[in-house]
């Protein structure tokens, strides 16, 4: 059962947490719980998740009680800021996660792999196709697939932005997939 919400001024508990006084969270937790759920079940149903979030007020109360200035505003109205501002964060976050839908037991099951939809290629195939790419995309393919070089490190290395050196290689296994794609399908139909 909650208890009212006391909104009489509360006496220096914010300064005792700052100071780390053994039992001034529990002070704290005592006197502004109340207010603190209220203000979560404003803005969150779910019982567990309020909960949660009951904690990560409290949380960051302890962590920034320093902060708390009186002379702008008393112990409830940073207490409630605080509440109010990690509801509203809460929501925000639930909003970019995306909803997910539990799988029936058919979906859940690997589909088997269509082994017409991936094109074969033998090695002597993709040499060619890498050689009819400009000589500065392959220089870029070489020390990152060859040597294991990474973006910063081949940008550092030839002197290209950094931007640059991932736009040429994009483009470059754009490139290289769709004349291994043509290549596979001429290959397919002349096999036919």
């Amino acid at each position: 059962m909650l208890k009212p919400v006391d909104l009489t001024p509360i006496s220096n508990i914010l300064p005792k947490v700052a100071a780390g006084e053994s039992r001034a969270m529990e002070e704290c937790i005592a006197k502004h719980g109340g207010l603190v759920w209220t203000i979560i079940r404003r803005y969150q149903k779910d019982t567990a998740a309020a909960e949660d979030l009951v904690q990560e007020v409290f949380t960051e109360i302890w962590k920034k009680a320093s902060s708390f200035d009186p002379a702008i505003a008393t112990e409830t109205t940073f207490v409630g800021m605080i509440a109010r501002r990690r509801s509203i964060d809460f929501l925000r976050r639930q909003g970019r996660q995306p909803g997910f839908e539990p799988l029936t037991a058919a979906e859940s099951m690997p589909q088997p792999v269509n082994e017409s939809s991936s094109v074969g290629c033998d090695p002597e195939t993709v040499r060619s196709s890498l050689a009819t790419l400009p000589s500065d995309t392959r220089q870029l393919f070489q020390l990152f697939f060859d040597d294991g070089f990474t973006h910063p490190e081949i940008a550092e290395k030839t002197g290209l932005p950094l931007g640059t050196v991932k736009t040429r290689l994009r483009r470059g296994l754009i490139t290289l997939r769709e004349q291994l794609q043509r290549l596979g399908t001429s290959n397919m139909t002349s096999a036919s």
